[in-house]
């Protein structure tokens, strides 16, 4: 069985029982970052109680730019009967992060496979934003390259025409996420933009931009972040 596990996004207190659960009795994890995935094992116990209910797990790297070279493998192992979840660094596999090839795989050669659901930093931001969330669209990670950003605020624009109480989510890097701002403010001066960024975590913070929360040049906003669209 192929268990597809969502993981907190920031909080470890955010973990299911469930989750926590089926983690700690799977001999193989399929996971981005070993020694993330190692402490977060650990801390499980100290959480829940829930004691390993084998010897030792087998964590296996598994990031996008191996997701290929480890597909045999992966496929063998599923095939002779193992259990084994996938879990991302943060959130649900596949959004965003690896897993979509080794599902289509599972679906295609009919190896029986689940979904946890877990925490999402897409619908927490979408709810802080406070904006309409009957219906929204998830961009994934907005493009590096300015003229293809515009490009894709072209096609909101459209998208807003047919749908006008549609909200976007999106993730931005931090690095960037100031000039993207100001890209937004000049291309779609009457669309509020929220910034939420380190959700459920110590640091959590949430930026309105043209509203009371204006960013200035002084503000400072690093870390994971989620960008809503009205």
């Amino acid at each position: 069985m192929l268990y597809i596990i969502g993981t907190p996004i920031g909080n470890i207190q955010d973990i299911s029982y469930r989750a926590a659960s089926i983690l700690q009795s799977c001999k193989y994890i399929l996971c981005e970052d070993t020694r993330s995935a190692d402490i977060m094992l650990s801390k499980l116990v100290e959480l829940t109680g829930i004691t390993p209910k084998t010897k030792s797990h087998k964590l296996i790297s598994y990031y996008k730019d191996r997701e290929m070279e480890k597909l045999p493998e992966i496929i063998d192992l599923l095939n002779a009967g193992n259990d084994m979840c996938l879990i991302s660094e943060a959130g649900m596999p596949l959004i965003s992060d690896p897993g979509y090839l080794l599902m289509k795989v599972a679906i295609n050669e009919g190896i029986e496979y689940t979904v946890i659901p877990g925490p999402s930093s897409v619908l927490t931001a979408l709810i802080h934003s406070g904006y309409k969330s009957d219906t929204f669209m998830f961009l994934g990670f907005l493009p590096k390259k300015k003229g293809q950003l515009l490009k894709l605020i072209d096609k909101i624009k459209k998208i807003k025409e047919v749908f006008p109480n549609n909200s976007f989510v999106a993730f931005e890097s931090p690095h960037r996420i100031k000039e993207t701002i100001e890209i937004l403010r000049r291309e779609l001066p009457e669309n509020s933009v929220t910034i939420a960024r380190e959700l459920t975590k110590k640091y959590e913070e949430v930026f309105r931009i043209n509203q009371k929360n204006e960013l200035t040049a002084e503000t400072e906003i690093k870390g994971e972040i989620t960008l809503v669209i009205d």
